[in-house]
């Protein structure tokens, strides 16, 4: 049987042991325990009957079938245990990874692999999804078979519906918390997010509300809860004044941050606050758990979401990655004009509102046709399968216009047809609370018969997932993905898939994958 080294799940089991099986709250929430199967409302366990379920959080990837160690054999590698056939995780949006990716490599550096996330890579790309004529969510599942025999890659898709005119969403309370740390001063920083601000305040509407708190060495309220109308002048003076000085204390920002979200709370509006940061934390509680622990009584008490936005070459991903968790929020990386211009004036307004809370997905994979399954990337999103219907337990907060890949590598057992994977995804309406679900199936005659085959936005999310696997784990074959191409093999592949989808964000990829090579020789 095919066999992956699995060098982060070793660390996600080791640290599960010790936590005792306890969730982490926040957007991700917590990595999976001893997973279970969990009983439909009739009674029934799914789309077919569940197996005898072993330890392993849902990531399918397999041990030595003899239960040797082989510590003696300096090539070994640690594997997870048998597989449930169920893989459960929370719904993400994030991009930041892929964003500080782009810098990086244009800086002529290797990002650090401990900043990849193969899913924020995915999610960076624009989808072929139908969408939905109300909140809640479209399930697509394809897939197309890899160069590896009897593997295939699974593509889960979800989908909400568009964005709504800005005339129709609800009004928002956006307190924004900026970090004027000297090291903000740093072209491509706080003057981005400058111009960016303004040209935003300009585009919100009337009934909108704007709250600025800047942190250095200590956090000050520049401008409380402030509605727009009449008022715009006073928001754009607030934001020229805004001036590079000393440390980072950005416990004392995110404190005063969602103090000052909390006193102009706005009911019917969506509350919301954006933290524009390097979050290089060096003053003052620099703990990302005591912070957290903030965000998370917030978001409990009042619905306050957080949006991360990460500037500067020099970039704390994962303190920034962590505080959007836990804040359930999502976060981006701005580089330069474009992309700043691109979340504040386009994305933020438009995508103010939510459609859906604590959204999760799980994947049931049939253990007649699958042997062997591989979630790509959202390791710190991974939730308990028995916990999929449990509504108290933290999903992840998604928006209008948005679309969430998840991507598998799927080990089909050979001469097998049939069914392959049904996967559901389960959300919570953000007004009233109820829960909703819908679902999606695959036939194992309906995976094309190669990656070229599939559409072009297939091809591309293959691309970026192969792209991240190889950032993350470099040229080693034994973690490689099925069928993984060459670092020039795949963006020859970029490039020809930007001419067919006449895409800029492809062409870009092309671009970063050429200079990855580059750097790798």
């Amino acid at each position: 049987m095919e066999r992956y080294r699995i060098r982060r799940l070793r660390a996600a089991l080791l640290a599960l042991t010790a936590a005792g099986g306890l969730l982490l709250t926040g957007c991700g929430a917590g990595e999976g325990s001893d997973s279970g199967g969990h009983q439909a409302e009739d009674g029934s366990n799914g789309a077919f009957p569940a197996p005898d379920y072993d330890s392993g959080g849902g990531t399918g990837e397999q041990k030595d079938t003899d239960g040797s160690d082989d510590t003696d054999d300096p090539d070994s590698r640690e594997f997870a245990p048998a597989p449930d056939y169920l893989s459960t995780f929370a719904l993400d949006v994030d991009t930041a990874s892929y964003g500080y990716a782009r810098r990086t490599l244009a800086e002529g550096r290797l990002p650090d692999p401990s900043t990849v996330r193969p899913e924020e890579f995915v999610n960076s790309f624009r989808q072929d999804y139908d969408r939905p004529d109300g909140n809640g969510f479209t399930v697509t599942v394809d897939g197309a078979r890899t160069d590896r025999e009897d593997w295939s890659l699974v593509r889960v898709g979800l989908a909400t519906r568009p964005a709504a005119d800005a005339g129709e969403r609800p009004p928002a309370a956006l307190t924004f918390v900026i970090d004027i740390s000297g090291s903000m001063a740093e072209p491509g920083r706080l003057d981005l997010a400058k111009d960016s601000l303004g040209v935003m305040t300009n585009r919100l509407r009337d009934d909108d509300s704007v709250a600025i708190v800047t942190f250095s060495d200590e956090a000050e309220t520049v401008l409380p809860m402030t509605r727009l109308d009449g008022n715009r002048d006073d928001i754009h003076d607030a934001i020229d004044s805004l001036e590079p000085t000393d440390s980072t204390n950005l416990g004392a920002g995110m404190e005063t941050g969602y103090e000052t979200a909390e006193e102009g709370l706005r009911e019917g509006a969506t509350n919301r606050v954006v933290l524009v940061s390097d979050a290089l934390a060096n003053t003052g509680d620099t703990d990302a758990d005591t912070i957290l622990e903030r965000i998370a009584s917030e978001r409990r008490e009042h619905g306050i979401t957080l949006f991360g936005v990460g500037v500067g070459s020099d970039y704390g991903d994962a303190l920034m990655e962590r505080l959007a968790d836990k804040g359930d929020g999502h976060t981006v990386y701005v580089s330069d004009e474009d992309d700043a211009r691109k979340v504040f004036c386009d994305d933020l307004p438009r995508n103010i509102d939510l459609t859906a809370r604590d959204a999760k997905a799980q994947v049931a994979f049939d253990q007649a046709t699958v042997s062997d399954f591989r979630l790509i990337g959202y390791d710190n999103r991974q939730v308990a399968d028995e916990d999929f219907r449990d509504d108290s337990v933290d999903g992840g907060e998604i928006g209008p216009g948005h679309t969430v890949t998840a991507l598998y590598a799927v080990h089909t057992r050979p001469g097998t047809s049939g069914h392959l994977a049904t996967a559901s995804v389960r959300w919570l309406d953000p007004k009233t609370r109820a829960p909703h679900e819908e679902s999606g199936r695959l036939e194992t005659g309906a995976l094309h018969d190669s990656l070229g085959d599939a559409s072009p936005r297939f091809q591309v999310t293959a691309t970026a997932a192969y792209f991240a696997d190889v950032l993350r784990d470099g040229d080693d074959p034994r973690s490689s993905l099925p069928g993984a191409p060459s670092l020039r093999e795949l963006k020859e592949t970029a490039e020809d898939l930007a001419k067919k989808t006449e895409d800029g964000a492809v062409r870009r990829l092309a671009e970063t994958i050429g200079r990855a090579d580059r750097a790798m020789d």
